[in-house]
């Protein structure tokens, strides 16, 4: 299973994203799915940067197994997930 966030909607609410990202991370969890699409857009890049930021928090890192950057579009990021 696949989820997917595009955080287009709430780009300039930072307390927002944070959120969302946590709750599409629960999600990927509570379903056991095995990869989330993060879409901070191209941009400038800061969105971008706020979000591995966010991935890359203690807490957070141990919930996941990697991350990728797509290599075609650095407007998106892959989030796997193992679940045991």
């Amino acid at each position: 299973m696949k989820l997917k966030l595009d955080l287009h909607p709430i780009f300039n609410r930072g307390g927002e994203i944070d959120r969302a990202l946590r709750d599409i991370i629960d999600e990927a969890i509570r379903k056991r799915a095995t990869e989330v699409e993060i879409i901070p857009g191209k941009g400038s890049g800061q969105l971008k940067k706020k979000v591995l930021r966010f991935l890359e928090q203690k807490e957070i890192k141990a919930l996941y197994h990697r991350i990728d950057k797509d290599s075609k579009n650095h407007g998106r990021l892959f989030v796997y997930f193992r679940h045991k």
